[in-house]
């Protein structure tokens, strides 16, 4: 039966807070660290209480919430028996899965930063979400003060500096699983069916008829939880915004040029737009699959400013769906559209919570520095939904043979000497931009 006091918060329903900081820990006191874990379950001793899915009567000011990684269940003690019953890519961590997930080249493990560069030594990862920075200093000093057992090797920050927008200017955070347990199911708009619980939670029915993901033993320590992919996402918004231009350039000489981009229609893209920057947001609205106010593709394939305006939930790939099918969100959820994989249609479904990391980009005053996403992809099996998506969707295109060969344009690991993505055009014919550089880098995970 679904106890919401047993479920960490931000899984089911977001917490929708500005801020976020992740501070990476070890365990330094075996004893120490199991006492502060308890006292995380009650709020006792000072200790920050790990919020839960447990419905708010007041909108809490501050949200708190604890991940272990499978070295840290070691280090807290948790017994050979007892660790043997997890999986195998949880056991293995994220870098020893490094290819499966296209963290190759500059994004290898070997290159990132600490405290990601010595994985046995990430035992937990405590997240504090809060509205003002000086909350996110007070819940720290409060969860790290005196002897907790652990020794913090290092911390992230994010903040929504844009109103749910990112860094390479996409309105985020649009769509998520909904759930009839958690959900008004009635008042939703969304096209996609409803999710099991067991799409995120461990012991609870799932996609796959008749399929329950093992819970690791005991009981009491895996059922209802969740495997979360934390991934720090180095974004090159300036090589995007570049490669935009790039292709707009090229574009325009295009012999169907006038196909994609009708003369007269760039008012349709964005008020007192050029052509060549009307075709730079018909490249960045086909990467993604949405125009970068967030309106689909699907809808709306000749403005990013339909009358009357959609629902940008409300719909689905099937047919003769203007969206490419190598498009960003397309790869990454299918929906109801074919696919070869046909039973995986609506099964790798995650919960995405995420934030950016670094400044907003401004291209008049380029900073150098780093900026990107701090993600969490959450659910109920890593090789079967994360790992699956990231490996066969994200960057072999294996859901669709006009895109096999081709990696996702926007995170993908793409090459510029191989990498390539077709934009359909109305006639079914397409057009094909070669040489994408690679936008996103893994940073840590």
């Amino acid at each position: 039966m679904f106890k919401p006091a047993d479920v960490q918060g931000n899984i089911l329903r977001g917490y929708r807070k500005s801020r976020v900081r992740y501070l990476m820990l070890e365990v330094a006191d075996r004893a120490a660290a199991r006492r502060w874990l308890a006292a995380c379950s009650s709020g006792r001793d000072g200790i920050p209480q790990i919020t839960t899915e447990e419905p708010w009567i007041t909108k809490p000011v501050t949200c708190f919430n604890i991940a272990l990684t499978y070295e840290g269940l070691r280090a807290l003690g948790a017994s050979q028996r007892s660790l043997d019953t997890f999986p195998t890519e949880f056991k293995e961590g994220m870098g020893q899965r490094a290819v499966k997930l296209g963290d190759v080249g500059p994004s290898a493990p070997h290159s990132w930063p600490a405290p990601f560069d010595e994985p046995k030594r990430n035992h937990l990862i405590a997240t504090i979400y809060a509205d003002e920075s000086a909350q996110l200093d007070s819940v720290q000093q409060q969860a790290l003060a005196g002897n907790s057992g652990f020794n913090l090797l290092g911390r992230r920050d994010g903040f929504n500096f844009n109103d749910n927008y990112v860094h390479f200017g996409y309105h985020d955070n649009i769509s998520q699983p909904k759930f009839a347990e958690i959900h008004d199911v009635d008042s939703l708009s969304d096209a996609q069916p409803v999710a099991p619980l067991g799409t995120v939670l461990l012991g609870y029915e799932t996609n796959f008829e008749g399929l329950l993901f093992k819970v690791p033993e005991p009981e009491p320590l895996g059922l209802n939880g969740s495997f979360n992919a934390f991934r720090v996402l180095q974004q090159d918004v300036a090589g995007f915004e570049a490669y935009l231009t790039t292709a707009a350039t090229y574009l325009l000489a295009h012999p169907k040029v006038d196909e994609l981009l009708p003369p007269g229609a760039e008012a349709k893209i964005g008020e007192g737009l050029s052509r060549h920057a009307a075709l730079r947001e018909v490249v960045a609205a086909s990467f993604c699959g949405r125009w970068r106010n967030g309106v689909p593709l699907a809808l709306s394939p000749d403005t990013a400013h339909p009358s009357p305006e959609v629902d940008p939930t409300d719909f689905d790939f099937v047919g003769d769906s203007r969206c490419p099918y190598g498009a960003h969100i397309r790869r990454s959820n299918p929906r109801g559209g074919q696919i070869v994989q046909r039973v995986a249609n609506h099964s790798r479904r995650l919960v995405r919570r995420g934030m950016p990391y670094g400044p907003a980009y401004y291209p008049e005053k380029p900073d150098g520095e780093e900026r990107g996403l701090l993600g969490n992809f959450i659910g109920a099996n890593l090789g079967a939904q994360f790992e699956a998506m990231s490996c066969d969707w994200t960057n072999l295109g294996l859901q669709d043979p006009r895109i096999t060969g081709s990696n996702d344009p926007l995170i993908g690991a793409n090459d510029p000497a191989t990498s390539w993505f077709d934009i359909p055009l109305k006639s079914g014919a397409t057009i094909r931009l070669r040489e994408l550089p690679r936008f996103v880098q893994t940073r840590g995970g």
